[in-house]
């Protein structure tokens, strides 16, 4: 994005970025600009391929129609699976420090300087020579080339760095234009559960085998078994009687870049935080993700929780079981800053909670585990959820914890709460402009315990329609009866223009334009899976197609996962249940419902994903006050001036 010069010497011009893909304003009185712009500056990224990827397909009208276009891109596999090997944060969620960007060693979260591209743009002359000079307090730097040539150099993080160039040709007069360069770092948290960690789209879907896997029914006989498809490159028993140890299985699982959490590149925050870097090329974004599927107020936020799976390994190391709190590693992160350089602040947190605190899983159970035995089973073990029991909850606990974080938040982002941008949930049980699903096995056949009862599906659409997502907006802004010490201070902002969006594309939602596989595989009338357990064996799909077509990332109507896309995509052996949860071999029942389960099920895709970005951006670039404005230009002739040997 260019800076614009004003016709007149020594006259001073302020002049507005164009959003990407949009053009700077240009005309007859603005001859030349001097443009630059921060290279990978989704500081997140290791290497500016990957940054290219979204700065090239973002100069589209938003963020979803960037991730469709990727998807097709990626033919349906994703943008993710490489990228996810390639980045400042580890697996296990160890920020790299220092981590090695584009082969030069940044301290993430403090750096010192910033990689930029400077160019001189506009009707520069054929063959025009460019005598560059950059001061940034500690002495010029100077730099001859043709003016056709862009420079990458790097720049001090937090100074101003002043550059001019003359440009020379034929025997006219040199033109000098001047411009200040500041790199504002932007420094971004997220927090929350498993909306906010990207829950349902692991980073490299699982790889899945055409063949079957044996499990076994509740209390059933020997004969109680069904197939459904298996892991690729699984090696191990596939039928119920040749049990395997989950060591081996876990050697084929899909890939997070935080297994433990289910974080994924994929999720809101990700893409909002990569999203302002790719519109605003005078930024940089420092992004901190922790949010956590499974994550409470009190027991996520504040305290550890229980992991959702280990990372594959082909070692017998097992992980550790339990998270740590987000607010304490956020604590931890913000020290360690503060310690390398005392004016580094934490400029904005994205947050969404509190559906866990209402058990938004024991509903979705209650809503879809149909068969007497496994309801059963799942109240005994706290799995069951009820509106009544969500309800209470709503009025009780979760005003008393959102009191308790309001007030620890503060003392993380310097008191404001505004600069906390909590993005709402989305009902993901609507579709036809809102109409609820009417239920059913359609998208929950992956189980024989699923169907998804009509009633109990329409209460649950009702409460969170108009009791908890009403409630929750109350909370974070201080309305509707909530108290807050300070209103004006106390006050979040607030998102949830993507709700409307989401009306059309809940669970159940289907076009003539779904990807093949979905419209041939996944049967209307919940019929998609062979209930022969002789020939499920080596087919386990009805439609005579290999499982391994699925495509996890392509565009779909459904912008929330049903049951069948939570196993197709993810398949998660939840590892950090409690022992009497666990199953004691991975053909048993409870493994069975988990594993469709435990993916994702009822959680947005990246279509879902993309269009919360969409709805949140604008809040953030509201909060951070983004200026759109540039630094003083500056066109007047040039005397001459000692340049160095032209470098490069």
């Amino acid at each position: 994005m260019g800076v614009a010069l004003l016709p007149t010497s020594s006259a001073v011009a302020q002049a507005a970025p164009a959003p990407s893909g949009e053009v700077a304003p240009s005309g007859p009185e603005l001859p030349l600009q001097i443009s630059w712009e921060v290279r990978n500056r989704f500081r997140l990224f290791r290497e500016e391929r990957d940054f290219l990827l979204h700065s090239q397909s973002g100069a589209g009208p938003s963020v979803l129609a960037s991730e469709q276009a990727l998807e097709l891109q990626s033919d349906g596999r994703g943008w993710a699976r490489n990228t996810v090997n390639r980045l400042c944060i580890d697996l296990f969620g160890r920020v790299s420090e220092p981590c090695t960007r584009d082969n030069v060693k940044e301290s993430y979260l403090t750096p010192v300087d910033h990689p930029i591209t400077i160019r001189l743009t506009g009707p520069v002359p054929v063959g025009a020579t460019c005598a560059w000079t950059f001061d940034d307090g500690d002495g010029p730097r100077l730099f001859t080339f043709d003016c056709a040539e862009p420079l990458n150099m790097r720049v001090r993080y937090g100074r101003s760095t002043v550059a001019m160039v003359d440009v020379s040709s034929g025997a006219e007069a040199p033109q000098r234009v001047s411009t200040r360069i500041r790199v504002r770092d932007i420094f971004i948290a997220g927090l929350g559960d498993s909306i906010a960690s990207g829950e349902g789209n692991p980073d490299r879907a699982i790889a899945l085998a055409d063949e079957g896997f044996c499990f076994r029914h509740y209390l059933g006989t020997a004969g109680a078994q069904y197939y459904r498809p298996s892991r690729a490159g699984y090696k191990g028993g596939r039928a119920c009687e040749a049990p395997e140890s989950l060591q081996v299985w876990q050697r084929y699982s899909a890939l997070w870049f935080n297994s433990a959490c289910h974080r994924s590149l994929y999720s809101y925050q990700t893409r909002t935080a990569l999203a302002l870097a790719v519109r605003y090329p005078h930024i940089a974004v420092t992004y901190l993700p922790l949010a956590c599927t499974g994550a409470t107020i009190p027991d996520g936020l504040f305290g550890s929780q229980r992991a959702r799976e280990c990372p594959p390994t082909k070692t017998s190391a097992s992980c550790q079981g339990a998270v740590n709190a987000q607010l304490s590693e956020l604590r931890t992160a913000l020290a360690a800053a503060k310690k390398r350089q005392p004016d580094r602040k934490l400029d904005l947190i994205l947050l969404s909670i509190g559906g866990n605190d209402i058990n938004f899983s024991g509903l979705v159970a209650d809503v879809i585990v149909d068969t007497p035995t496994e309801r059963a089973l799942f109240r005994r073990t706290g799995g069951m959820g009820s509106v009544e029991d969500s309800r209470a909850a709503l009025a009780r606990e979760l005003p008393q914890s959102f009191g308790r974080l309001r007030e620890a938040l503060k003392s993380l982002i310097g008191g404001d709460l505004s600069r906390v941008v909590f993005v709402s949930y989305a009902n993901p049980t609507l579709a036809d402009g809102g109409v609820p699903c009417r239920g059913g096995r359609a998208g929950f056949d992956i189980h024989p315990s699923f169907n998804a009862d009509p009633q109990r599906l329409a209460n649950v659409s009702s409460f969170v329609q108009n009791e908890f997502l009403p409630r929750l907006k109350a909370l974070a802004t201080c309305q509707s009866g909530v108290l807050c010490r300070d209103p004006a201070a106390d006050r979040m902002t607030f998102v949830d223009l993507h709700q409307a969006a989401f009306a059309d594309h809940g669970f159940c939602a289907r076009a003539g334009t779904d990807p093949e596989f979905d419209r041939e595989c996944f049967s209307e009338q919940g019929q998609s899976f062979d209930p022969d357990i002789v020939t499920a064996a080596n087919q386990p799909m009805l439609c005579g197609r290999g499982a391994g077509e699925y495509r996890a990332y392509l565009p779909r109507a459904r912008w929330i996962r049903d049951a069948n896309d939570s196993y197709f995509a993810a398949m998660t052996y939840p590892q950090g249940l409690p022992a009497s949860s666990q199953p004691a071999d991975i053909h048993d029942a409870t493994w069975g419902i988990l594993s469709a389960v435990y993916g994702g099920a009822v959680h947005p895709t990246a279509e879902g994903h993309a269009a919360m970005a969409d709805a949140t951006l604008p809040a953030v670039t509201s909060v951070l006050q983004i200026n759109p404005s540039e630094p003083d230009i500056v066109e007047e002739p040039a005397a001459p001036i000692d340049t160095a040997p032209p470098t490069r």
